[in-house]
């Protein structure tokens, strides 16, 4: 059998194409973290509360949430080089519109529509790694954009940080459009893998894109405002999560029965494919909940401004981009399966050691777990991608894509929701264990108390006495903090040891299947 792909090489235009997609991913997603990291000048400057200010966020996660599923159908009716460049150059677009935001309002309706028309550039250019390429060059290609979607977050807070402290929040959307030009002008030029067909617009699926606009849009926002609203205590949420129960049967019984489907359920019939989301899912909730988690630490713990965190998670992205050198040559020579497992087991060692942290612990004591982590992001972003796509028929790799993509992004946002909910009730019920071992028989407390008492007293402060029971009040939260943090880094890596047990349920990609899919 001849793999008719890897005798004809790619063109210069190609690569470049290729590339400049992939610089439109690290804009999409380095948007997320680099606008999460300023919300507070943001904040300032659109004259909004606390509360409202978070819009700006989950409005485009909404938004984003809602196309990923539907960039697989309209890649196929648009091509791959239209609907990139029109994603792209909208995302650039409405960057330019948020950085002239006047109030609060418009700056949500511009980034809601950022999200929805940026959203389809990260599903598109996983599907082009399996299109474009042949087989030999698809890991490395692979490991290319998944440095880029991993690092990107990395590298968002600190970038974010420095441009509002250094300059102004307006600029964290004006950096995107000079490379949202060039990208779009890269890909529009040198890009053209496949054909339009306009014949699908005859049929289109309304009742399905509506379904899953609901359902998504209803469920972003529950996981996104639950845990701020105490979930089923309020009217709204308790709506909204009933709306997204009914819509979601409803979107997935349409979808079966339809015979022209906005997305194609019926690719979860596929074990690998259908293991492989479950496995995303996994990925999402490790991935995104400990770059949201190790923010929060460093700032609420060890008082660090954003400039400091990024020291720490800088820790990650190199780490991760070393291993990038091993991921590559290792593909060839062991089965993904073990490699897959090879790598979340280490995400797994990784969280757990960074559950063992105690509030004097520095930047050393992160530096071990967060280069396990680093170093496992590539071992499993590989065989995933591989495992999950690589059995697919080209022609529902876009479809396939989406659905992959989105699960990584649903296992990121219940990851956050649950997190959120767990650090109010776990930091809640530490601190009042804490608080009922701190009393008058208690020899530690009392001696610790009298110590800070005589160090107030030498400072000449009023009231020594209750200065120091304020003293002791803020160690047991910090220390009922450092708990909480602990247990959720534990569970996280208990999750996916767990996700190891259906990994016999994957079957082997080899490179004969591969070649076989492409020809």
């Amino acid at each position: 059998m001849t793999d008719t792909h890897s005798e004809t090489p790619l063109t210069p235009g190609q690569w470049i194409g290729f590339f400049s997609m992939a610089v439109g991913v690290f804009m999409a997603v380095l948007d997320i973290q680099i606008v999460a990291s300023s919300l507070q000048k943001i904040q300032a400057g659109l004259s909004a509360t606390k509360d409202e200010i978070a819009w700006v966020q989950t409005s485009y996660l909404i938004a984003e949430v809602i196309i990923i599923p539907l960039s697989g159908w309209l890649g196929r009716v648009f091509s791959t080089r239209y609907l990139y460049v029109l994603s792209a150059g909208g995302f650039t677009l409405t960057s330019l519109l948020c950085a002239f935001a006047w109030n609060l309002p418009s700056m949500i309706v511009f980034r809601c529509l950022q999200g929805f028309l940026g959203g389809a550039m990260i599903p598109m250019t996983f599907t082009v790694i399996f299109i474009l390429f042949p087989p030999r060059l698809q890991p490395t290609m692979s490991i290319v954009l998944g440095l880029i979607v991993t690092m990107a977050p990395t590298i968002g807070p600190v970038l974010g940080g420095y441009l509002t402290e250094t300059y102004n929040w307006e600029l964290l959307f004006l950096i995107n459009i000079i490379p949202g030009i060039i990208v779009c002008f890269t890909v529009w030029r040198y890009l053209d893998i496949d054909r339009p067909e306009w014949a699908l617009l005859q049929k289109i699926d309304f009742v399905g894109i509506a379904l899953i606009a609901v359902f998504l849009g209803s469920m972003q926002f529950v996981l996104e405002e639950g845990a701020s609203k105490q979930w089923f205590e309020d009217a709204l949420i308790v709506a909204l999560s009933l709306i997204a129960l009914v819509s979601g049967i409803a979107m997935l019984v349409w979808e079966l029965k339809n015979p022209h489907p906005i997305i194609d359920l019926y690719a979860f019939r596929n074990i690998n494919f259908a293991v492989g989301c479950a496995y995303s899912f996994v990925l999402g909730v490790g991935l995104y909940t400990i770059i949201y988690l190790t923010p929060i630490y460093l700032s609420s713990v060890k008082g660090l401004n954003s400039l400091q965190i990024g020291y720490y998670l800088m820790v990650v992205g190199l780490f991760q981009l070393l291993s990038a050198f091993i991921a590559g040559p290792l593909e060839k020579k062991m089965d993904l399966r073990w490699m897959m497992g090879l790598g979340f087991g280490l995400f797994a060692l990784g969280s757990w050691l960074n559950g063992n942290l105690t509030g004097e612990s520095g930047y050393w004591e992160f530096f071990l777990p967060q280069a396990i982590r680093g170093s496992a992001l590539m071992l499993c972003f590989l065989p995933i991608n591989t495992l999950t796509l690589g059995r697919l028929p080209v022609d529902e790799i876009k479809n396939a894509s989406g659905l992959y993509n989105l699960m990584r992004n649903l296992g990121g946002a219940i990851g956050l929701a649950v997190a959120n909910t767990q650090m109010i009730y776990l930091t809640k019920a530490h601190y009042a264990t804490l608080r009922e071992s701190v009393t008058a028989t208690n020899y530690q407390a009392q001696h610790r108390l009298e110590e800070l008492s005589a160090a107030m007293t030498q400072m000449n402060l009023p009231h020594p006495d209750l200065a120091a029971l304020k003293q002791i009040t803020g160690l047991a939260l910090r220390e009922a903090e450092v708990m909480t943090f602990n247990n959720l880094f534990h569970v996280i890596a208990l999750i996916f040891l767990a996700s190891l047990a259906v990994a016999p349920f994957l079957k082997k990609v080899g490179r004969e299947k591969a070649v076989a899919v492409h020809e």
